[in-house]
């Protein structure tokens, strides 16, 4: 029997209506994804990655075709029944942090808990600030920790709720290269600890390298699956 895709992606489009007229962003996408897997969508600028990830997690709607997470076809649900998946299923870590600046450090972390309505918020919030070496950072708002640091709280933040699935979105984006490289070397120490199905879009050949597989879009089409050797 075979065993249940993380995600399925079926004859995904996404188009928009422009007044010079139509735009196809994304076309006819199709692959998936097994769980534990790790997967870089890779391509050049403006060739569809973050809407393809946004569609994926269930913030934008396709014009056509199917996402299905953890089996369930995301076009089933409605805006709070999306909402609801991404909050028991689903961690994201942007390329500019998406921190909350009125509140500090373990209060983001504490958050999406506190969203999903778990009694417990503050130990298991200590112990992911703690794990990304932020214990000492608790009471910092944003605005007094480096970019390295905000992206750690944001890391913390995602892994938090113990998603099955994890989409970072050009992580490493607004990071200097030395502080890029520990917040992936985190990243991926972390992702293979809890067993989490990552999907890493970037536009860094050298990140993609590290995923075991390699999904590249030009101009809105898949135009190549490649498995990573080992």
């Amino acid at each position: 029997m075979r065993a249940k895709a993380a995600l399925e992606v079926e004859g995904l489009g996404k188009r928009v209506q422009l007044a010079s007229g139509e735009l196809v962003i994304l076309d006819g996408i199709d692959f998936s994804i097994a769980p534990g897997d790790t997967v870089a969508i890779v391509g050049a600028s403006g060739s569809g990655k973050s809407t393809l990830l946004s569609l994926m997690a269930g913030l934008d709607t396709p014009s056509r075709g199917e996402v299905r997470l953890d089996g369930r076809p995301l076009s089933t649900l409605d805006e709070d029944g999306r909402a609801r998946v991404r909050a028991d299923k689903v961690g994201f870590v942007f390329q500019n942090f998406q921190l909350l600046p009125s509140l500090t450090a373990l209060e983001n972390v504490m958050l999406p808990l506190e969203l999903r309505g778990d009694r417990d918020v503050e130990a298991p919030a200590r112990a992911m600030l703690a794990k990304v070496g932020l214990g000492e950072r608790l009471a910092h708002y944003p605005r007094q920790l480096s970019g390295g640091e905000q992206q750690r709280v944001a890391l913390a933040r995602s892994f938090v709720t113990g998603p099955a699935l994890l989409f970072a979105d050009e992580p490493t984006g607004n990071l200097d290269t030395h502080t890029g490289e520990t917040i992936i070397e985190l990243l991926f120490s972390m992702n293979a600890e809890r067993g989490t199905t990552l999907v890493l879009v970037t536009h860094d050949e050298m990140l993609a390298r590290r995923c075991s597989r390699r999904l590249r879009l030009d101009a809105g089409r898949l135009v190549a699956g490649e498995q990573q050797p080992r």
